[in-house]
């Protein structure tokens, strides 16, 4: 009876394991500088989160703690191995990847949005992926154009 229960104990414990890959974006994966740095730096925190998990000696307990780590393993490294540096723009006469761009909607609102690759976006920290619907409207336009985005007119006031 107690070989049942271990056994089934281990089949969840595999079952929890066999975590799926992240998935990984069709996009070319342009980076800034910034955006491949910390790829790198998430990479490393993810090599030490598995290194630690690995000493565990409880072998279920170490298979739980090492999945998402491992995980983020596979996934980072693809990233890492298909990224492609973007150099910093020569011209902000046109919204292009790496600019800042500032636009204002129809309701009155301003917003700034630097367009960035797509693991370093975080719009609540003011960066979009280039690959968004808004950084794609706004793309090889300069001050003064208008896009429309969601029955919104976006009008775009600054690049920087």
């Amino acid at each position: 009876m107690a070989v049942a229960f271990t056994k089934e104990e281990s089949f969840e414990t595999a079952s929890e394991t066999l975590l799926p890959d992240r998935p990984i974006s069709p996009h070319p994966n342009l980076v800034t500088e910034a955006g491949l740095k910390a790829l790198e730096l998430q990479f490393q925190q993810a090599r030490e989160a598995y290194d630690a998990a690995s000493t565990i000696e409880d072998v279920n307990e170490r298979r739980r703690q090492t999945a998402n780590p491992l995980r983020d393993l596979r996934y980072l490294a693809a990233r890492l191995r298909t990224a492609q540096i973007m150099p910093n723009p020569t011209s902000i006469d046109a919204v292009a990847f790496g600019t800042t761009v500032t636009f204002r909607r129809d309701d009155g609102r301003v917003q700034t949005y630097r367009i960035v690759g797509e693991d370093e976006a975080d719009p609540k920290a003011g960066s979009i992926s280039y690959v968004s619907p808004v950084a794609r409207l706004l793309m090889g336009k300069a001050v003064g154009d208008a896009v429309e985005a969601g029955g919104q007119e976006l009008e775009i006031i600054a690049i920087a």
